[in-house]
């Protein structure tokens, strides 16, 4: 059965806030000129925002460029920060506060910053996209880049429905649509799996350094009115995490939002090194200490989630354009590593590919060139000032541990405001860093109470995830043997372990044989697995449209 095809002039793949605001910015400027041109944006989550999972205090620079009035219409951005509050955690019991004259300018929020939901801005975004003529296609998946004869991106194939687990077409099978655009902009997000695939087929991290990632949690929770403080933001450093060097590397976060409720989290440094570390579970012991507990006591637990964080910076960054395509926000490494801040960046990063894309149409141009104009227009904005003084912050944290790593990072930013004389790199990929297990001590995990930390399956369940089962598998090893014959005696599978919402599983069987086991239906679309697998046998692949998390308020 042939697909059906659609030409638009531009193709936005992700409803982020990079995609998101890509369409809203070209929009805005063929509605200024009173031209007629046509954008169309994709979203593999079920709506808008479904997939959107972020602390998140949020910098509303790139917003008042974007939608100078935000405020007027209506946008979820009112909850200031009244409180700002960084801790050294010692154990589970001790922690201090920082004075403020150890935190790096950068990591300061000032009032301006707000403690949102991103979920709900997306959502928003969306809105105001599509009051600008947008067509938003929420609940399809881009599976496949198209190419025209010359080699240059014509645009992006969506999945297939009603393909059954055996490859064969069930009778609710319905053919995938071509979206064929003059330009295609990729905003999938950490680790995009069509980005992945335009890396390699066009060279696009020859010139740039290995990318990092962590992997970070989220919850929200309601809690006691007299222990909610409106706006207060806290950051942790320290337990249960290391210190070192050569330690696993991390921070967490406990935001006060509106309507008596926080979010809270813990990002964890995919270079880890113990292939015996659970990151949920150090999560679930992390929200026993002391000064997170204090918020969280008498409280209910409302959501969860978790998803992979882009953490190179500056140096990691790729090659931003291909003949017909563009990569901008996390599909490219933009977010800030030193604020661990990324929406700001990313929608700054898709507002300059929007305005490369419309001077390129508005000029006659058919399409498949490769606009040097957004590499010029990044290299003299403010993000690639942001993302350069903030360079050296995570090549520092990875040789020198917390401690020195801190040090290091104060003199970089306060003596020389971020501008060192050098570079530093981290060429060790994340995956390739564990040690063998036999060599590694297990950590002694306690088991979740059912009132501070909780099960993966009930975590989960909070997700809403949701995916057809009789669907191909979208966690495709490249050799199904490698999981217990090299990953298992090797490193103990840490698949088992790193997935937070256990998917990958060892079961015993009679007679005691051990066979792996994949549970695609819980997924929650963080890419870890693609990320930390040891063989790099995981490739993570989209699921039907609508597949996955269907997160609220995240």
């Amino acid at each position: 059965m042939e697909r059906e095809s659609m030409e638009f002039d531009m193709v936005v793949v992700g409803g982020g806030p990079s995609g998101l605001s890509t369409a809203i910015r070209f929009a805005q400027m063929a509605a200024e000129a009173g031209d007629e041109f046509t954008v169309c944006l994709v979203e593999k989550g079920s709506e808008i925002g479904a997939h959107i999972l972020s602390g998140a205090v949020f910098e509303p620079r790139a917003l008042d460029e974007l939608i100078p009035d935000w405020k007027e219409q209506g946008a979820p951005v009112n909850n200031p920060v009244t409180e700002d509050d960084v801790y050294y955690l010692v154990d589970q019991e001790q922690g201090m506060r920082m004075p403020g004259i150890f935190i790096p300018p950068a990591l300061h929020n000032p009032s301006s910053s707000h403690a949102i939901s991103l979920g709900n801005l997306c959502r928003w975004l969306g809105e105001k996209a599509e009051e600008l003529g947008v067509m938003l296609f929420p609940g399809f998946a881009a599976s496949e880049v198209l190419y025209n004869d010359d080699g240059s991106i014509k645009g992006v194939a969506t999945g297939d429905m009603g393909v059954g687990a055996d490859g064969e077409q069930k009778p609710t099978f319905q053919p995938g649509y071509e979206l064929h655009a003059k330009y295609t902009v990729f905003a999938e997000g950490c680790r995009g799996h069509l980005g992945k695939q335009l890396m390699e087929k066009f060279d696009l991290q020859k010139d740039s350094d290995t990318q990092h990632y962590g992997i970070g949690f989220k919850e929200v929770w309601e809690i006691d009115p007299e222990k909610h403080v409106p706006g207060k933001v806290l950051h942790t450093v320290g337990w249960p995490l290391g210190h070192f060097p050569g330690e696993t590397l991390g921070g967490s976060y406990l935001y006060h939002m509106e309507n008596n409720q926080v979010v809270l989290g813990l990002i964890i440094d995919l270079g880890y090194k113990n292939p015996h570390l659970s990151p949920f579970d150090e999560f679930q012991r992390w929200k026993h200490q002391k000064t997170i507990r204090q918020f969280l006591e008498g409280g209910k637990r409302i959501s969860y989630g978790a998803r992979a964080v882009v953490k190179g910076g500056y140096q990691a960054l790729p090659k931003l354009t291909m003949p017909g395509g563009l990569l901008v926000g996390d599909d490219a490494g933009f977010l800030n590593n030193l604020k661990q801040k990324g929406s700001h960046t990313a929608m700054k990063s898709g507002m300059l590919a929007a305005e490369a894309i419309y001077n390129a149409v508005k000029s006659g141009s058919t399409g498949g060139e490769e606009l040097h104009s957004y590499v010029e227009a990044y290299k003299a904005s403010w993000l690639h000032d942001e993302l350069y003084t903030a360079r050296n912050i995570m090549p520092l944290q990875h040789k020198l541990g917390l401690f020195l790593g801190a040090a290091a990072a104060w003199v970089d930013q306060y003596i020389f405001r971020g501008h060192l004389p050098f570079t530093l790199k981290d060429p060790a990929p994340d995956h390739s860093k564990l040690k063998l297990a036999s060599k590694t001590r297990k950590p002694d995990y306690p088991k979740p109470d059912g009132v501070l930390s909780f099960d993966k399956l009930s975590s989960v369940f909070l997700t809403a995830t949701n995916h057809e089962e009789d669907q191909p598998c979208h966690l495709q090893l490249k050799d199904e043997s490698i999981p217990m014959n090299s990953n298992y005696p090797l490193y103990d599978e840490p698949a088992q372990r790193y997935c937070p919402a256990g998917v990958y599983e060892i079961i015993e069987e009679e007679g005691g044989a051990k066979r792996f086991q994949i549970n695609a239906q819980n997924c929650i679309h963080c890419k870890t697995c693609d990320i930390k697998d040891p063989a790099q046998n995981i490739n993570w692949v989209v699921p039907e449209g609508t597949g996955g998390p269907n997160y609220g308020a995240m």
